[in-house]
């Protein structure tokens, strides 16, 4: 068994501190791993999004989780500039079924609430609203009942989770070395992240930041992916990675 000891990597955000890295590390080595190297989660999703992130030059990513949205600036394999905020896909579903109780008397659970997002979910208010017919349990009869929502009430909903978010891309830019940013200016922002796929978050972040934001090509795998990438090409990623063994 000894010899069939796997080598492990485990993706950890970006404010991690040593003693929580330190609980990481010992948790992967009694799991049974052999040796552990710990990516942080935005070089992991950039990695995945085929970002070069060994360049010197400035890269920025924005990752927005199920329950933190992360933005960093990477150059030269490592973290030059980050900002995080603990509000991600999780929180908005919680707005909208908070909304929906508030304004309608209907409770929902946390799967209609992601439902709502993903159909008719906007990150800013469009002109051609889309409608949804959704059912839950009146608030006050307990009975069940059905009603329509359309986008721009979604949009209201997630109003305060998603200035957040934006707010943490604009903090990471204005943390960012003058001649770094003048790189994010020409090659843009990349959102990554199950969240990212919320329609016109690109738009808004872009609006937020005055820098053009792009969707990476899989948002929702760009994490796992960059890990992939990365165990297969150690050497090459060695400087963004901390390693453990027993």
């Amino acid at each position: 068994f000894r010899f069939l000891r796997p080598e492990v990597m485990v993706s950890v955000p970006a404010g991690i501190t040593s003693t929580e890295r330190r609980a990481v590390l010992e948790a992967a080595l009694r799991a049974g791993a052999r040796l552990v190297y710990l990516v942080k989660q935005p070089v992991a999703a950039a990695i995945g999004a085929g970002l070069p992130i060994a360049e010197s030059s400035g890269h920025m990513i924005v990752h927005v989780g199920g329950g933190v949205t992360e933005a960093a600036v990477i150059s030269l394999g490592g973290l030059v500039a980050t900002a995080s905020v603990r509000i991600g896909g999780v929180r908005l579903d919680s707005a909208i079924a908070e909304h929906v109780r508030q304004r309608h008397g209907l409770a929902i659970g946390e799967r209609t609430a992601e439902d709502i997002k993903n159909t008719i979910g906007s990150a800013l208010p469009t002109e051609e609203e889309r409608a949804m017919d959704i059912r839950g349990r009146d608030v006050a009869t307990g009975l069940p009942r059905e009603l329509t929502l359309t986008s721009n009430e979604v949009t209201e909903a997630m109003q305060e989770g998603l200035e957040s978010i934006a707010q943490t891309a604009r903090q990471a830019l204005q943390e960012t070395p003058p001649e770094l940013a003048a790189d994010i200016i020409d090659r843009g922002i990349i959102l990554t992240g199950g969240a990212a796929r919320l329609r016109n978050l690109d738009k808004l972040i872009t609006k937020q930041t005055l820098v053009p934001c792009t969707v990476a090509d899989d948002p929702l795998l760009s994490v796992i992916q960059g890990i992939g990438v990365a165990l297969e090409n150690l050497p090459a990623y060695k400087r963004s990675l901390v390693a453990s063994r027993p």
